[in-house]
């Protein structure tokens, strides 16, 4: 007979985060982020678990790698200043860029809920330009239906793409179909 080895049953250590009453979500394990991006991941949990207010932020984004501004900018929808616009500076910062990476983090859920409409729009277009796919611009359907300007807008930019024989990026007459849905049914 052949004795087995006796298993011990060692309790296992959890930590359990401490949980504060916000008007925020907490993170969840990035749905978005591949295993390359786990550094993206530890330094959202990290920002989220400080608590930073807008200005740490504003301060953290402007001396930061492209990684970590690319951080802050997805930690957004998870901070207690998700609820207004102060960000608002840092997105419109990293729209201005051409790093698609910055790009596509800052056309997250904070900006699907603060940036005006006409700076929403150009973030739209500078996803088409970039070749950021649209998947990237948090909720894109809800803020494109039935905008007129918008379509008006990828309208003269699908003309002059044409006209300089480039061709049209294929998310371009999805976001312009959502947009002339309810301008149709208006008129």
């Amino acid at each position: 007979m052949t004795a087995t080895p006796a298993v011990t049953a060692t309790p296992a250590v959890t930590a359990t985060p401490a949980v504060t009453a916000t008007p925020v979500e907490t993170p969840t394990p990035a749905e978005d982020l591949a295993p390359h991006d786990l550094p993206d991941a530890a330094r959202i949990l990290i920002l989220h678990a400080a608590d930073v207010d807008a200005r740490t932020a504003a301060r953290l984004y402007a001396h930061g790698t492209g990684a970590e501004r690319r951080a802050v900018l997805r930690a957004l929808p998870h901070l207690a200043l998700f609820t207004g616009p102060d960000a608002v500076p840092l997105v419109e910062d990293a729209l201005r860029t051409n790093d698609t990476r910055l790009v596509a983090a800052a056309v997250g859920p904070y900006a699907a809920r603060h940036l005006p409409p006409h700076s929403w729009r150009q973030a739209v277009l500078k996803c088409l330009f970039t070749g950021v796919p649209l998947g990237a611009v948090a909720q894109w359907e809800r803020r494109a239906r039935g905008d007129g300007e918008l379509a008006r807008m990828l309208t003269d930019y699908a003309r002059e793409r044409t006209a300089a024989g480039r061709p049209v990026p294929g998310d371009l007459d999805r976001v312009l179909a959502l947009a002339r849905d309810l301008t149709r049914e208006e008129s």
